[in-house]
């Protein structure tokens, strides 16, 4: 059984109080989605960090999110608009009435915020990737700069110290 989440958008503006339902892709079409991403990201000389392959899979995600921009519209727009397709509305209470979005590209799209689509995008990858891409890139930080300041479980900042170098 594919996973599923429900989003509701407590972020005020246009979309505030809306209730999306997400659902995961088939694993066919995850691993063609994914793999046309790399493509485009080995396409476009993204570079990635001397220790890639000692990342998690989250480090490695945020990577990709990140990476992206350096591939042309015409390529990545597809890959955005599939990953729209995981996401459907609750346009009432009842969570048995669930619909396609509609985006006509005027007052009447489900989706009005930007903001709401962002958040949307983040919550399908979360969905498929089975991590918060927010928690990704926090350990990516952490991976690349461990001497970097960290922020503790109140959000403040705490110094770390870098290991010794070994001799």
């Amino acid at each position: 059984m594919r996973k599923e989440a429900t989003v509701t958008i407590v972020a005020e503006g246009r979309d505030k109080g809306k209730i999306f339902r997400l659902r995961e892709m088939s694993s066919q079409q995850a691993e063609a989605w994914a793999s046309r991403l790399l493509l485009a990201l080995a396409n476009h000389g993204v570079d990635v960090p001397q220790n890639f392959f000692d990342l998690s899979m989250a480090g490695i995600a945020v990577i990709g999110v990140y990476a992206i921009t350096r591939v042309p519209w015409a390529e990545a727009k597809p890959l955005m608009d599939e990953m729209m397709g995981c996401i459907r509305i609750q346009p009432g209470s009842d969570p048995r009435v669930v619909r396609d979005l509609i985006d006509r590209g005027d007052d009447g799209d489900d989706i009005e915020e930007v903001a709401t689509r962002l958040k949307l995008r983040e919550e399908v990858l979360s969905l498929h990737l089975g991590f918060s891409i927010a928690d990704g890139l926090s350990k990516l930080k952490t991976t690349l700069n461990p001497a970097a300041p960290q922020e503790d479980a109140t959000g403040q900042s705490t110094e770390t110290s870098a290991p010794p170098s070994v001799q």
